[in-house]
């Protein structure tokens, strides 16, 4: 097994603010990229670098932050870089809470309450798939559920799992997404959902 552990200054030799950017504008308008505006420039910027410099066949990618996935699919693609983006099946505890380097953040109180998120996130995968298209009602009770139990909510938004944009009600391919902080701890997790004809 190697690794490849460029430092800063030789993946950056002129300093970020003088650093051609890469941005997918259009899959990072929404989610995580209106509570972190430039976020995914970064990821897309360095995530470029690391292709042209080491030239793999394949990078995995984990659907915990999906919308990170599909921006690197969409960018890939546009710039006709050869490298297959494969994604990796979120990990959970036993609790149904997505396992994350974050997690060990929350205290033990917190530990308990985290698993809402995914059961959130659940709860309104089963009223999609019953034909529930009331997505703004949708959203606004998983986010006040949360809020009642002590998250703060980012956001909570039903999407069209290719586009992520709002879910209309001819999509049959959804993703619900979910960021919200409980403490200091800010927690992102997703489902996907597909719809019958």
């Amino acid at each position: 097994m190697a690794f490849f552990v460029p430092p800063v200054s030789e993946m950056y030799p002129y300093g970020l603010k003088k650093q051609t950017i890469v941005s997918v504008p259009e899959l990072s308008r929404h989610h995580c990229g209106s509570s972190r505006p430039g976020h995914f420039d970064g990821v897309c910027t360095v995530v470029t670098k690391l292709f042209n410099l080491t030239q793999p066949d394949m990078a995995f990618f984990g659907e915990k932050d999906f919308q990170q996935l599909q921006i690197i699919r969409k960018m890939t693609a546009d710039l006709c870089i050869a490298v297959r983006i494969k994604g990796v099946p979120i990990v959970r505890t036993e609790s149904g809470l997505a396992m994350s380097s974050r997690n060990t953040y929350l205290d033990e109180i917190q530990l308990e309450k985290a698993p809402l998120l995914f059961q959130t996130l659940k709860n309104t995968a089963v009223e999609l798939e019953k034909g529930n298209t009331n997505f703004p009602a949708l959203e606004l009770e998983a986010e006040e559920k949360l809020q009642h139990a002590g998250f703060i909510s980012d956001y909570f938004n039903i999407s069209n799992a290719m586009t992520l944009e709002p879910a209309t009600a001819d999509d049959r391919s959804l993703v619900i997404l979910a960021a919200a902080w409980l403490g200091k701890t800010r927690l992102i997790d997703n489902i996907q959902v597909s719809l019958h004809q």
